[in-house]
């Protein structure tokens, strides 16, 4: 497949989320920039599958999430750049990617030890490895030895809120999830106000839902560093 193949289906990609209706220029110019296809595991795939509004499977029942779904749940969060986002459910690496190439350093949490591998793999590979971590473990947890986050996204749906990630969110911070069960889900947006958490249900999506087995344990963390100036 020819680069300028790649090139044309993405900034069709990017023209469609403007029509759709989002607005940030940061959020549009990373998914201008992230190649959506390196992030999809297996053979490669036509541009106008990689670049479509829709999700692609990835393996063991996980997808990439549709670029409108991805550019709105971020645009929600009203990122500045430098802050800190806990990522669950990271599954390929691609919103972990969009979110670096923004500035973000990123935390994201993987169940499948298959999928974080391939995640840390490939962001080291388009060199994001200098914003982003992968731990492989049970998003249910966050990662509470890197808390406070400034934010936080589910790139799986929970079953309801997950208020054991609560104590890792800084005040005033903000967290957007798809919550619900089956075909029943909304995005929800959270934000801590006073030591509480203020809620604002959305869109309504369906996401594969977030793996509730045992924690695989916090000794699995991929080995993606950085140096942050949290100063």
């Amino acid at each position: 497949m020819r680069e300028a193949d790649w090139e044309g289906a993405q900034a069709a990609m990017v023209e469609t989320l403007v029509r759709y209706g989002i607005r940030n220029e940061r959020v549009l110019k990373a998914m201008a920039v992230v190649p959506r296809h390196r992030f999809i595991p297996g053979p490669p795939v036509h541009p106008a599958e990689a670049y479509g509004d829709h999700p692609y499977s990835i393996g063991h029942g996980q997808t990439i999430s549709q670029p409108f779904i991805v550019a709105h749940m971020i645009e929600q969060l009203e990122l500045a750049p430098g802050e800190r986002v806990l990522e669950i459910g990271s599954g390929s690496g691609y919103v972990a990617a969009v979110l670096a190439e923004m500035g973000q350093w990123v935390f994201g949490v993987e169940i499948v030890p298959a999928l974080a591998r391939w995640a840390e793999e490939v962001l080291a590979r388009e060199g994001y490895s200098g914003r982003v971590r992968i731990w492989c473990g049970d998003g249910r947890l966050g990662w509470p030895e890197e808390a406070p986050f400034d934010a936080m996204i589910g790139s799986c749906a929970a079953a309801r809120e997950p208020r054991t990630l609560w104590a890792q969110l800084r005040e005033g911070g903000r967290a957007i999830f798809p919550i619900g069960d089956g075909w029943s889900q909304r995005l929800v947006r959270f934000w801590k106000q006073e030591g509480r958490i203020v809620r604002e249900e959305g869109l309504p999506v369906r996401f594969v839902p977030l793996v509730e087995g045992p924690s695989v344990g916090r000794d699995t963390d991929l080995g993606l560093t950085f140096s942050e100036d949290r100063g």
